[in-house]
């Protein structure tokens, strides 16, 4: 099998510099960065309409980077101080790392899981259940929350920002032989741009239990997923998939 050409479903990193490109250029694969949707944060006088005052918390939930940028955005735009005693709860360690962007990093207020997964963030909730938690979603975000009320956890939901389609051109072709994708609206967005696209012998590869299962609704095939215990990463689920049935690049003009 061979893989020619894979399109991950994210913004061009601005460094030019990308594990993917490098997975890419080991196995003669072209990588293209292109989005399938659109993140738009919420202005000050949207999110004032939820009627949520952001220092009423002690205790935050982030499932997303995404979720992270903008909720210090809104924060800064209300003029809102958060203090050095709140807590910060991530469903994974790259998620919680991203908090160095905002704050001093302090391993005593910031908790995180491995898998990605709500539900495996449960026991550091818990273990905090006095707090008051104040969970930063998108408007089209899908998780059950019905673990963490059972649980009996204090949270409050918070729509911090949107997603919407970024559209495709009639000039550009759906030409891949690998999709990656990291949101269910991302695959509602390649329903739409492509309603009458089969996918054949193209591989689709996911981030995060909700977007596997947008993939089966769509009545599409599942590849591969990520996060996994061989593969926490989308990176490393894809590294995993090609070592498994691609050969690298080269290897078979050597063996000539």
């Amino acid at each position: 099998m061979k893989i020619n050409k894979i399109l991950v479903s994210q913004p061009k990193p601005e460094s030019g510099k990308s594990p993917y490109y490098e997975i890419g250029e080991k196995y003669g694969a072209e990588i293209i960065f292109r989005p399938f949707i659109k993140i738009e944060g919420l202005s000050a006088k949207e999110f004032r309409q939820q009627k949520i005052n952001i220092s009423d918390f002690t205790a935050i939930i982030f499932t997303a980077k995404t979720a992270i940028d903008n909720f210090f955005r809104l924060a800064e735009e209300l003029r809102v101080s958060i203090p050095d005693t709140m807590k910060y709860f991530c469903t994974t360690e790259s998620i919680a790392l991203y908090l160095q962007k905002y704050i001093i990093y302090r391993k005593r207020k910031i908790f995180h899981a491995e898998t990605g997964k709500l539900a495996d963030l449960l026991p550091y909730l818990t273990k905090h259940s006095k707090e008051k938690f104040l969970l930063v979603v998108s408007d089209v975000s899908k998780e059950n929350y019905g673990l963490l009320e059972a649980a009996k956890i204090n949270f409050t939901r918070a729509v911090m920002y949107k997603t919407v389609s970024n559209d495709f051109t009639k000039e550009e072709p759906l030409d891949y032989d690998m999709l990656l994708f990291f949101s269910p609206s991302g695959i509602n967005s390649l329903v739409k741009n492509f309603p009458e696209w089969e996918q054949g012998d193209v591989r689709i590869g996911v981030f995060g239990a909700p977007v596997a299962q947008a993939v089966k609704d769509a009545g599409l095939r599942l590849d591969f997923e990520a996060p996994t215990p061989k593969a926490p990463s989308m990176t490393a689920a894809l590294e995993n998939y090609l070592k498994e049935h691609c050969e690298p690049a080269g290897e078979k003009g050597e063996d000539a």
